[in-house]
């Protein structure tokens, strides 16, 4: 494999309103390129609509070891939990 080869994420919209899913990855030294790696490899059977690629260089994750410390600031916010408003008698399914 050349040295100028970019590591791209693909997503892949199934149908059309639906949420993008991350299929996997693909080299390929530009977007254009990347694009076609990506619908040979992950749409051989009409799987997709639409196609994403990203460069994995810009996703930035956070750091699953300190989950605990990223997610807790949340818990502090009581108003963020549906327990702390009073609904309304004919709402359902919440």
């Amino acid at each position: 494999m050349s040295n100028n080869l970019i590591l791209w994420e693909v997503f892949i919209q199934s149908k059309v309103n639906l949420p993008y899913k991350h299929v996997g990855n693909v080299h390929a030294s530009d977007s254009e390129m990347a694009l076609q790696n990506a619908r040979d490899l992950y749409t051989r059977r009409n799987e997709g609509t639409s196609i994403w690629v990203v460069e994995s260089k810009n996703i930035i994750a956070s750091n699953p070891d300190e989950s605990e410390a990223f997610f807790d600031p949340a818990n502090d916010k009581i108003y963020r939990h549906p327990t702390f408003y009073d609904l309304p008698d004919g709402v359902k399914h919440i």
